[in-house]
C-alpha cells in the first residue's frame, strides 16, 4: 500500500457526537404524527447517517405519510431543524481521539470533511468549534457524498492508494467504494461495521491502523 497521504471524514458520529442531537430534532418534528411515525423516523434517520435532510423529509412525507410536499415546505422544515440542532452540534462532546488526531495530524495528511449536512452549516460549525482551520475542504450537501470524493481526488491529482475515508454510515462507506479508495468503518449501534477489513471503535486508534494498513 502507498502511503496515504490524505483523509477524508465524516463529520456527525466520527468527529463529534452529534448523531443524537439530529436524531432527537427528527423526533421532535414528526412527534405530532403520532408514535408509529415517530419511531419509523428514527430509524431511517439512523440507518440512513449521510443522507441529507432535503431527501430525508420527501422520504417521510412521501413514503410514511403519504404526503406529497413542496419544495417551500422542505425548506422550511429544513430551516426549523437548523434551528434545534446548530448550536448543539457546535457544543457537542468530540468522538474520543478526534481532536488530538485532528491537530496532532493535520501537517502529515491533507483533512478533508464530507459531510451529509448543509455546506454552508458544516463550515459555520467547524469555524465556530475552532477546527476548520485544521482541514483543506470542507464539503457538505446538497452535493453527494461520492461526488465530494470524485471533487477531492481530481483537484489534489491524489492516486487512489493515497486517501481514504473514514465514516460511519453506509453513504460514507459507498462513496469510497465507488471512488476506488480505502474505507475505515466507524463502529456504532446502527450500522453493522464487523466485516469490513478496516474498522475502529474511535479515533484514538486511528493512527495506529494507518500506520498498518
Amino acid at each position: 500500500m502507498n502511503e496515504i497521504k490524505a483523509i477524508i471524514f465524516d463529520f456527525d458520529g466520527v468527529i463529534a457526537e452529534s448523531v443524537n442531537v439530529k436524531t432527537e430534532a427528527f423526533a421532535e418534528l414528526y412527534s405530532p404524527y403520532g408514535k408509529d411515525i415517530e419511531d419509523q423516523v428514527v430509524n431511517h434517520h439512523l440507518t440512513n447517517g449521510g443522507m441529507s435532510r432535503f431527501e430525508k423529509f420527501k422520504v417521510y412525507h412521501e413514503e410514511f405519510l403519504k404526503k406529497s410536499i413542496s419544495e417551500d415546505e422542505i425548506s422550511e422544515l429544513a430551516d426549523k431543524f437548523s434551528n434545534l440542532v446548530v448550536q448543539k452540534v457546535i457544543e457537542a462532546p468530540y468522538v474520543k481521539g478526534a481532536k488530538e488526531f485532528i491537530q496532532n495530524f493535520h501537517a502529515k495528511y491533507d483533512l478533508f470533511i464530507s459531510s451529509g449536512t448543509p455546506e454552508v452549516e458544516i463550515k459555520h460549525i467547524t469555524k465556530m468549534r475552532g477546527i476548520d482551520k485544521y482541514f483543506k475542504e470542507i464539503y457538505g450537501s446538497p452535493v453527494k457524498k461520492e461526488k465530494h470524493v470524485e471533487i477531492i481526488l481530481n483537484e489534489n491529482h491524489y492516486n487512489t492508494n493515497e486517501i481514504v475515508f473514514i465514516g460511519d454510515a453506509l453513504s460514507d462507506r459507498e462513496a469510497a467504494i465507488g471512488n476506488n479508495i480505502y474505507f475505515i468503518g466507524v463502529l456504532n449501534n446502527s450500522i453493522d461495521f464487523s466485516n469490513e477489513e478496516y474498522k475502529i471503535k474511535d479515533l484514538s486508534e486511528l493512527q495506529e491502523l494507518l500506520n498498518n494498513m
